[in-house]
Formats: C-alpha cells, structure tokens, sequence
C-alpha cells in the first residue's frame, strides 16, 4: 500500500514532531533529523502528515498570514470533541477560543506551538 500524505508548514519540525506525537498521540513514521524529516500520522489512519519546514521566502509568509488571521492550517476528525478538548489541556496544549457549532457540526481551534491553529471537527451524526 502507497503511503497518502499531506503536509503542515511549522517553524521548527523537530519541535513539531515532539508535540505531535508526545501531546497530539500521533505516531511516528519517519523521523531523520539530519534532513529536518519527520512525517507522523494519527494511529489508524493511513494518511501521514508531513512537518514540513516553512521556507522563509515561499511558505512563510502564507503560513504567518494563516495564523494572524486566526484560521486553521489543518482540520482534524474528532469522535468526541469534548473527551479530545479535556485530554488536550490535560497535556498542556492550548484550546484557542470557544467550541463552535454550525450545521456541520462542532470545532474547536487549539494552538500547535509551531505557527499554526489546528481545527478539531466532530460532525454531527
């Protein structure tokens, strides 16, 4: 089976990938410091996420932008919003605002450290 994969600019991979996988409990399925290569994915699933290093001259101003803007980089499935928010301040990660709801569902935007917000979405049943 092909690897899918898609990718989040963050300011510091390495950093990135220690929240990813110590605070988020994705796991690791690359990781080559020298290269600034680290690709995690969350257990189960079969889509990496590539930590991609923001370049200074092309990513960074996009993905400074985003995050000025308050808008998420990424959107993750949740199953149970509220059990994903209490284990994720639990660990320490930053819950950014209120639990939004519209006819989707509901989301929630937490802060990964690395420049980006990060959307939680549970969808309504």
């Amino acid at each position: 089976m092909q690897l899918k994969m898609c990718s989040v600019h963050v300011t510091d991979p390495a950093s990135a990938h220690e929240f990813y996988t110590g605070k988020l409990g994705f796991e690791t399925l690359v990781a080559m410091p020298e290269g600034m290569l680290f690709v995690v994915h969350a257990p189960g699933q079969d889509v990496g996420l590539l930590l991609e290093p923001s370049d200074p001259e092309i990513a960074e101003p996009y993905r400074a932008a985003v995050y000025e803007r308050g808008l998420p980089a990424i959107v993750f499935g949740s199953d149970d919003l509220d059990a994903d928010i209490a284990r994720l301040r639990e660990a320490g990660v930053s819950v950014v605002g209120d639990v939004m709801t519209d006819p989707s569902g509901r989301s929630v935007l937490i802060d990964d450290e690395h420049g980006n917000y990060v959307q939680l979405h549970e969808s309504v049943s």
